[in-house]
């Protein structure tokens, strides 16, 4: 047992004993917000020593009934808070990825008339929900995927889309009275990677 606890598990379960996640993290989220708020709103005006003992008060008033067992389970603000802040922390995870993508591939092209932007856009999308969808299991995990095409089919894919993007990226750049084959179908992937001018 000594041994335990010094493995990160036997640690963090230490820590949820004491109130972790029942008292601590629920009582310095509360308080940070509306710590932020009343800062923000200015309702005591400049002074940040009421505004700090406004915020410690709610937050205290909030965390103590739960952990007293005053709060019915369904209106317990604390167990609200345990139960939602994992999925929105899910959203908002997919969002800063979906703009990171939307900026990693930022630019000025047009493919087929529309920006290229809207159309990492709207593929980083698709992308970022069959991703989430898929870890949720709304369909079966990526199982069907290689089901329907088989795995050797599925890498070849990957490997030839792959391969197309760095040739056409490295091909690119010739001539503005020289077209290449992606510039014919509308697809500049040097205005795309910034490379194009």
């Amino acid at each position: 047992m000594a041994s335990q606890a010094w493995k990160l598990e036997g640690f963090v379960q230490s820590l949820e004993n004491w109130g972790l996640t029942d008292i601590l993290l629920p009582f310095l989220l509360i308080f940070a917000v509306l710590f932020a708020i009343l800062q923000k709103v200015k309702v005591f005006g400049e002074r940040r020593n009421i505004n700090a003992i406004v915020a410690l008060v709610i937050s205290l008033m909030t965390v103590i009934p739960h952990v007293t067992g005053w709060y019915d389970t369904q209106y317990d603000p604390v167990e609200i808070l345990k139960s939602a802040l994992p999925a929105v922390s899910i959203v908002v995870i997919a969002i800063v990825m979906l703009l990171v993508l939307i900026g990693i591939f930022g630019g000025e092209a047009h493919i087929f008339g529309l920006a290229a932007p809207n159309w990492i856009a709207i593929i980083s999308i698709l992308t970022i929900v069959f991703i989430f969808g898929g870890a949720a299991g709304w369909w079966g995990g990526y199982g069907w995927f290689e089901g329907f095409f088989g795995s050797d089919a599925v890498a070849i894919i990957i490997m030839l889309l792959v391969f197309g993007v760095i040739i056409s990226f490295v091909t690119g750049e010739g001539t503005k009275e020289e077209l290449g084959t992606m510039k014919r179908f509308g697809v500049d992937f040097g205005k795309i990677f910034g490379g194009g001018k």
